[in-house]
Order: structure tokens, then sequence, then C-alpha cells
């Protein structure tokens, strides 16, 4: 089996535990069949926000050859963009302002919030809002042939700059503290059953539409220029192609994905604060797309759930260990598995073949 046939049936093993998963998280979460309490599918939920994060990522690194170490900053800015919409609402059932502007003495929201009280408007910001900025800051560092270690630094740089700036109070954001209170998700209860649902649906809808839409993608004229691009973009200059607008479209559609993640998980976590832009987080993403295997936007959606199912279960039950098997994940993908669990099947055929090789008979031979 070629690689491409095998990483076309993962795809479809994918879509269709996803379809399942979309599925049963209605008939188990809301009670309909004996199963999921809130918390578990709030884990849910905010794993599938995390593979969508991951396949951002993915979208550059593994099809264009860009690694990204600020993603964090499109997923923070998707999740306040969100939080400004969920504290309008809020506002205008009770009429009373969220904590940080009353700490603030403001006795109204700013005015360039309103636009947050329409969902459409608020829908349309998240998805355009990091894509301008991603075009803003692509171009510039495209348009100079910005590569390799240099983008990592200045993709964190721009990130830590942007977690500095959200932790002051008169930004508008909360500040250090944040933005709570979140009231009612599309006219339902926030901390309910109902939402609970409704947000782990969403958020697993997208993955699926995302991996759906980003496969296609990627088996058009365009995803094989990426590849081009990846494998030798000099090459690719030198047949004429202008490849700073094939990497801008793709950082601007993997700006907004991560967005959108972080648009559906600021809801189940209640809480946004600049803490989601700490640059630990965006060395994270790019662990669980490694782990999973760059290329395909699969192996994202492997990495980051399994990754963040062990950091879950490790919260409760030994946190303080996290960060030290995290650097053993990243220690074992690098030795032994350079292109993630992905490739766990050709290395290992490798490895049986090598020891095979190392038997004494076979040496004799």
């Amino acid at each position: 089996m070629t690689g491409g046939m095998a990483m076309g049936r993962g795809a479809g093993l994918c879509a269709g535990l996803l379809g399942l998963l979309l599925a049963a998280l209605p008939v188990f979460g809301l009670g309909l069949a004996p199963g999921l309490p809130v918390y578990a599918v709030n884990a849910i939920g905010q794993v599938m926000c995390f593979a969508l994060l991951a396949m951002s990522v993915d979208l550059m690194w593994g099809a264009a050859g860009v690694l990204s170490l600020g993603h964090g900053l499109f997923f923070a800015l998707g999740g306040y963009i969100a939080a400004m919409h969920l504290l309008r609402t809020a506002y205008a059932a009770t009429g009373v302002l969220p904590d940080f502007l009353l700490f603030m003495g403001e006795k109204a929201f700013p005015a360039w919030w309103g636009f947050a009280d329409s969902a459409v408007l608020t829908a349309l910001a998240v998805l355009a809002v990091p894509a301008l900025l991603a075009f803003a800051f692509g171009y510039v560092s495209f348009r100079s042939r910005v590569n390799g270690v240099y983008f990592f630094i200045i993709t964190q740089a721009l990130t830590y700059t942007a977690m500095l700036l959200m932790f002051r109070n008169d930004t508008g954001f909360g500040g250090n503290n944040g933005m709570t209170g979140f009231r009612d998700i599309a006219g339902l209860p926030a901390g309910g059953a109902a939402s609970a649902v409704l947000l782990a649906a969403a958020a697993t809808a997208a993955v699926l539409g995302a991996l759906l839409g980003g496969r296609a993608l990627l088996s058009t004229r365009f995803g094989r220029l990426l590849a081009a691009i990846r494998d030798d973009e000099p090459r690719l200059r030198f047949l004429g192609y202008d490849t700073l607008w094939l990497k801008l479209a793709a950082w601007c559609l993997s700006a907004s994905l991560a967005a959108v993640a972080g648009a559906l998980y600021v809801p189940q976590v209640g809480i946004i604060n600049p803490g989601l832009l700490d640059p630990a987080l965006s060395l994270e993403i790019a662990v669980w797309v490694a782990v999973g295997g760059r290329g395909g936007l699969v192996g994202a959606i492997l990495g980051a759930v399994l990754v963040n199912l062990l950091k879950f279960w490790l919260a409760g039950a030994a946190p303080a260990l996290w960060p030290f098997v995290l650097s053993l994940l990243v220690l074992g993908v690098v030795l032994l598995l350079p292109n993630g669990l992905l490739d766990l099947r050709n290395r290992s055929r490798s490895w049986l073949t090598d020891m095979a090789a190392a038997l004494p008979g076979q040496a004799r031979r």
C-alpha cells in the first residue's frame, strides 16, 4: 500500500469517527441514553478545539513547510472576539456591566464593541480580524523571505508582545483577570448540558469540515504548489511562480482556522485571559502536530487528541509531571518517529528489518 493510499484511508477513518462522535454527542450528552456527564462533554469539546488548532498549524507546517510558533495569538483573538459577544448578550439580559469595566470606572462598553451585539458580525470578525493581522504580518515576513528559525522567532515574539499588551487593564479586554461572566450561549444557559453539547458538537463539526475541506484543498493545484514550496521554494520561484501570494493565502486561512478554534474554546472554559497568549501554548501546538505527523491534517488531529487526553489525565493524577512527559514526547518523536505516529507502521517495518539483519545468522550470510 502506498503512503498516499494509507493517508487517504486514514482520513476516511478519521472522518467516519468524527461523524459518529457528532451523532453520539446529543444522544449521550443530553441524557437520551445513559452516558456522558457535562464535564466529559466539555472535555470532548475542548479536545476538538485543540484538534482544529493543530490542523491550522499543520496547514502551514505540513503542507507548505512553514512552522509558526505564534498561532496562540490567532487562537486567543478568536476567543476574545467571542467573549465580547457573550458579554454583550449578558449585559442585554441583566443590565450589569462586566466586572473589569466596573473596576476601571466605566459606565458603558467601549463604542467599538457595538459590532459584538450581532452574532453574524461577531462570526465575520472571528474570521476576518485574525486573517487581516496575518496578512499584514505575513506580507512583510514572506516578502522579505524570512524563513526557518527566524520566522519561528518573530512569530513567537509577536505572540509574546500581544500577551504583554493584553495584561494591561486599559486595553479594554479585562487585563490580567481577563473576561468572564458569560450567561447564555445561543440562548442556552452557560455551563448546562445543552450548551455543552452544542459547543462540543460545533467543535466536532468544525474539525470534520476542516478535514474534508482541507483534504480537498490540498489535492488541488494550490495544494500541490504548497507542497512544492515545502520541498524547494527557490526552484519554484525560478520557474516563475510568485510564492509570496501562495504562502499568504495559506497563512491567512490558517489564522482564521485557529481563530474559529479559539471562538469555540472560550465559551466552554468560561473565561479568557492573557494566559492563552503564553508562548508555551504555541510551542505545545507544534508538539501536537509533530507527535501525530505532519501533512494530510489527520496526524494533527491524532496528535492533538492523544496529547491533550494525556494532559487532562495527568492534570488530575500527577500535574507536576506534565512538563517532563511533554519533554519526553518531543525527544521520542525526534529520535524514534521523526514523521510522527502516522509513520509508525513504516518505522516498525524498518526496525524489524534492521533487527533481522543484525541477527548472527543473517550477519554470516
